[in-house]
């Protein structure tokens, strides 16, 4: 084995940062000797101790005040994060908020503005390369390589002649597992759709999206102590996702997913960093438990901001009316200045998404739109790739294709478009049908120097400007955005670019291939109410569960060389092709629980919450009273008359007030943190 070979395999499979603190070893140097070109291996002598496994106990990642700026634009602006040994935390936030920019100061790419980031000593940190491995190496030797420390160690093995170091050589290789070694690289290869042949094939085999795959089992593989994952799932099927959910919820470090999958981040992670304003927030719970206790908080916050509006303009009501009174003047000069030091409440910010918009056909078709009987289609003579096809499409139809990637989902997709012919059997298309398809490579089909006005402008010559610039803003481009070159685009505004382009003329039938790899959570959102209001035919290829589960009507699987209507639900295809050996020894565990003893369980759940839920009712109870004892007082302090006869009582008033409102408001608080930790423990 090379050393120059398993350095250049190890540089784009894989990055392990380990903190240059001490014990750094030669695969560090891969990483670090750009920057400190001192560190170097002895030549001879012993071989550097590798740094133990980091546990769990203590902080994982620490980020203080911390500034980053890209181009002059400043995306995160004095912002603080703490994350415990063995958080698995999603990190969301629209998109060009600074995700993954933040990736790169904790890899230490770029240097923050200010404020600092801090792990552990030793910690390796590992991230999915940017370019794909295209090497002659079989697949499986590539993600072997990437685990630096078993490597090594197998290597110095070979060459070790001091009986001690020998000694420790294998006990380490025993306390990694390195003796499973390959069979761990299979599992992780098989997960992510590699069978057993394809293991073995060279990585230059591939196309990009496959190679993706390879090195995101790499660094899987390699099992660092912090995990980034920046839309992993970009480059898998609904299989692989699926696959990937499982393998993050139970990965033994810490992880910091970047996400838009809803359903990944409600079943992978345990907790949500919300990237927005330039501020990091960290929240317990999965995405739908973060966002309903946001939309919670942005309730109160907005609650809180009209009381404080409403007292804001009882005073300057009283100063405009006293102030220029002699016998007043010290009440209004005193109500001044506490209009000064009254701190304003932001108003909660709704940053709606823009929406996506589908013209509804010109013209209806009778059903069946397509009807396909005993057909073959492939891409080589006598060589199909799906066979026995005998299926019908109605003018309503919502139909998902299930099926992992390789057994001809995109196939079949291009048959329906036209783009393929039938090598037998017949196809019977209803005259006048229109068919539009959007796939993601499609992508590199814009004009990289026209903006998306010369776009539609292509497609409407003799339409006056406004008109024009108002079927872009359809698409959901801003003015701004219709004039930007489509290179210059984000990869979610090109998406909403071309699938406004292929949808332009209404079509009867729709083919999503992937629409949502470059869209955030509300845009996926968004483009779901758009399917769901369209009133043609659908076709959706896609990973999003969310999504197909809101739009799609009817399952067609691709699976052994041709397509079958699906008997059952997502959850059943789910289980179908995740109910393995463990799922089915949880089944029978359960099965063995008797009716009796899940009565027990439940009330021994019931008393270990009822503390929390006394708590609850207790805050909910200050809470009332002191809204009452508040107005009350707002009635009182309402009274004109009660400046004039008592000044005195109407300050001790005001100022009663005033404390209230600041005991409401952490009672508020209180109550919201109680009850978000009563959900997490009930559904534990």
């Amino acid at each position: 084995m090379q050393s120059g070979q398993t350095q250049q395999v190890l540089q784009f499979v894989i990055y392990v940062y380990i903190g240059a603190h001490s014990g750094l070893d030669v695969y560090d140097q891969i990483k670090y000797k750009h920057r400190n070109p001192a560190i170097q291996r002895p030549a001879s002598g012993p071989a550097l101790a590798f740094p133990p496994r980091l546990g769990h106990k203590r902080a994982m990642l620490t980020i203080s005040d911390l500034s980053l700026r890209i181009a002059g634009r400043l995306l995160l602006d004095h912002a603080s994060l703490t994350l415990p040994a063995g958080t698995k935390a999603g990190l969301v936030g629209r998109n060009g908020t600074g995700k993954t920019t933040l990736f790169r100061a904790i890899t230490g790419d770029l240097a923050p503005e200010t404020g600092s980031i801090t792990l552990p000593k030793n910690t390796r940190i590992g991230q999915v390369a940017q370019e794909a491995p295209g090497t002659e190496e079989p697949l499986i030797e590539i993600v072997l390589k990437a685990d630096a420390e078993r490597l090594s160690l197998m290597c110095e093995a070979e060459t070790a002649t001091d009986a001690h170091r020998i000694a420790e050589i294998q006990t380490r290789l025993a306390d990694i597992d390195a003796h499973s070694a390959e069979a761990r690289a299979a599992s992780i290869l098989a997960g992510l759709g590699f069978d057993a042949e394809a293991q073995k094939r060279p990585a230059s085999s591939f196309s990009g999206g496959w190679r993706m795959r390879v090195a995101l089992a790499a660094v899987l593989f390699a099992e660092p102590d912090l995990l980034l994952l920046d839309e992993p799932t970009n480059y898998l099927d609904l299989e692989g996702t699926l696959w990937l959910e499982s393998y993050v919820a139970r990965y033994p470090h810490t992880v910091l997913l970047i996400s838009h999958d809803r359903d990944l981040l409600n079943r992978a992670v345990s907790s949500i960093v919300h990237l927005e304003r330039q501020k990091l927030t960290f929240w317990r719970g999965g995405y739908d438990q973060f966002e309903r206790q946001y939309a919670e908080r942005a309730e109160l916050q907005e609650k809180m901001r009209a009381r404080q509006e409403a007292q804001r303009k009882h005073m300057e009501s009283f100063v405009e009316r006293f102030r220029y009174k002699a016998s007043k003047a010290r009440q209004a000069q005193s109500r001044l200045k506490a209009l000064e030091k009254l701190k304003p409440i932001a108003a909660a910010v709704n940053e709606t998404v823009a929406p996506f918009r589908f013209p509804d056909p010109e013209k209806a078709v009778a059903s069946p739109i397509i009807a396909i009987d005993r057909g073959a289609v492939g891409y080589a003579p006598g060589k199909p790739v799906l066979k026995n096809l005998s299926l019908r499409i109605d003018n309503d139809d919502r139909i998902a294709l299930l099926g992992a990637n390789g057994n001809g989902k995109s196939t079949f997709a291009k048959l329906l478009a036209g783009r393929l012919n039938l090598e037998a059997g017949t196809m019977t298309i209803a005259p006048g049908l229109k068919v539009s398809i959007f796939a993601q490579h499609q992508l590199d089909d814009l004009r990289p120097e026209e903006n998306a006005y010369q776009h539609v402008r292509r497609l409407m010559p003799d339409a006056p400007e406004s008109k024009v610039r108002s079927k872009v803003a359809q698409f959901g481009l801003t003015t701004e955005k219709m004039n930007t070159p489509a290179k210059d685009l984000s990869g979610g505004e090109k998406a909403r670019l071309l699938m406004g382009l292929a949808a332009f003329e209404g079509p009867n039938l729709f083919i999503l291939d992937e629409p949502t790899n470059h869209l955030d959570i509300d845009s996926r959102e968004a483009l779901m109410h758009a399917l769901n209001d369209f009133d043609g035919a659908v076709i959706l290829i896609s990973h999003d569960r969310h999504l197909i589960e809101a739009t799609a009507d009817r399952l067609w699987l691709v699976r052994d060389g041709t397509v079958q209507p699906f008997d059952g639900d997502l959850s059943d295809y789910r289980q179908q092709i995740t109910g393995g050996a463990s799922e089915r020894r949880e089944r029978k565990e359960t099965d063995k629980i008797s009716k009796a003893d899940k009565r027990r369980d439940a009330a021994r759940k019931r008393a270990a919450l009822e503390p929390l839920a006394k708590q609850i009712k207790a805050t909910e109870g200050l809470i009332e009273r002191t809204r009452k004892r508040i107005e009350g007082i707002e009635a009182q302090l309402a009274d004109p008359s009660l400046y004039e006869k008592d000044p005195g009582r109407a300050s001790a008033l005001a100022k009663e007030r005033s404390d209230l409102s600041n005991a409401l408001s952490r009672h508020e608080e209180m109550w919201l943190d109680l009850s978000a930790r009563y959900e997490e423990e009930a559904a534990e």
